[in-house]
């Protein structure tokens, strides 16, 4: 098959049409390795000031490996996916202790990173030091179903091999750093997932979607993402200028962030039924009498990939008195009372930092 018509179109869009992207203006391997992290389930917009935020606390995979976790989790705040943050952090103290500092320049190698999968490796590879091989991400495998007609799913196993395997066969010799940038550029611009300007297109004489009707159907995704509802009631407890948190632990979302105690509930109808007078707090809080509030807006609700979280919030304050009984109970949860100065500074879950800013 000649594939000279699909490449030296794009290679001619791609120059006309490309976004002024940091990243594009380099061959450093950190900073494409850490864009390519940021952006992975993320939009460029979205993504793009955490990138500078990145770069300009940690310049270097020195910087990045010698920062404590807490100060990455704090700078990834918002963006989801925290075990990217964590990764990041472990990969780049690897490269430290491992490699002596200097990120590997071939493909094979560098999938031996942490957090670093086929795509991130080929990224690099490609980008950093011109390897031959592909990129695929999901603007290539669009571009390359719609247009040479390729109808495997996408999820499945044969799918990735046989998408991974023409693209291989097209990349070119001499630029596959530039193809490998027009084709995702090209997915994510020209060629997008609903309604594409097909008429615009320097691809659509030979299109076999747009030739066949297909161009809303390809590519074909069999796969269902199942997403579960969670219910939380949050416990936003306050003393002496302090507040009462914990730290997320590994088995759940949000890990290494920090929250409010809570309670979960089987439904969002099992929260709003709570009467003030009889709410279930720990026996040892009751005892110490708090003032307190439930929060009568409407529950917050945070959507994550795998997960629908429905939150409310009790706000409880106790007399500086019980500040030692409170310490105690806390110490026994492994919880911690902080300052609000030190609560602004921690990493914490969006949907924590929307309540605190409708808050306050």
């Amino acid at each position: 098959m000649n594939f000279n018509y699909f490449t030296e179109n794009l290679l001619r869009w791609y120059p006309l049409n490309r976004r002024d992207l940091p990243w594009r203006e380099t061959r450093n391997p950190y900073i494409i390795w850490l864009s390519e992290i940021i952006l992975q389930q993320t939009r460029v917009a979205q993504g793009l000031p955490y990138f500078h935020a990145f770069i300009n606390k940690f310049p270097s995979v020195q910087a990045l490996a010698k920062a404590p976790e807490e100060e990455i989790l704090r700078t990834w705040q918002g963006l989801g996916y925290y075990s990217r943050a964590r990764n990041l952090h472990a990969c780049a103290k690897s490269i430290i202790h491992e490699k002596n500092g200097k990120f590997p320049d071939n493909y094979k190698d560098l999938l031996e990173l942490k957090g670093v999968g086929p795509y991130t490796a080929a990224a690099i590879a490609s980008f950093a030091y011109k390897e031959q091989i592909a990129v695929v991400d999901g603007n290539v495998y669009r571009v390359l179903s719609r247009f040479f007609g390729l109808d495997v799913d996408i999820s499945s196993h044969q799918g990735k091999k046989a998408f991974g395997k023409l693209a291989n066969e097209i990349i070119p010799e001499n630029t596959p750093d530039e193809y490998n940038q027009a084709i995702m550029e090209f997915g994510a611009l020209q060629c997008v997932p609903k309604n594409p300007n097909c008429q615009q297109c320097p691809l659509h004489t030979r299109c076999h979607a747009l030739q066949n009707g297909l161009v809303e159907t390809l590519p074909v995704n069999e796969k269902k993402i199942k997403v579960k509802s969670r219910y939380f009631l949050y416990f936003h407890i306050q003393i002496d200028g302090h507040t009462v948190v914990r730290t997320r632990n590994e088995k759940d979302i949000w890990q290494g962030l920090v929250d409010f105690p809570l309670s979960e509930y089987s439904s969002m109808e099992s929260i709003e039924n709570i009467d003030p007078d009889t709410l279930d707090l720990p026996e040892e809080l009751q005892l110490l009498r708090p003032n307190y509030t439930i929060s009568s807006e409407k529950p917050f609700k945070h959507l994550l990939t795998h997960q629908r979280i429905f939150a409310s919030f009790v706000n409880l304050k106790f007399g500086a008195i019980h500040k030692a009984a409170l310490e105690k109970w806390a110490q026994s949860k492994n919880y911690s009372l902080v300052t609000e100065p030190r609560l602004e500074s921690l990493g914490k879950p969006k949907l924590i930092v929307r309540y605190l800013n409708q808050k306050y």
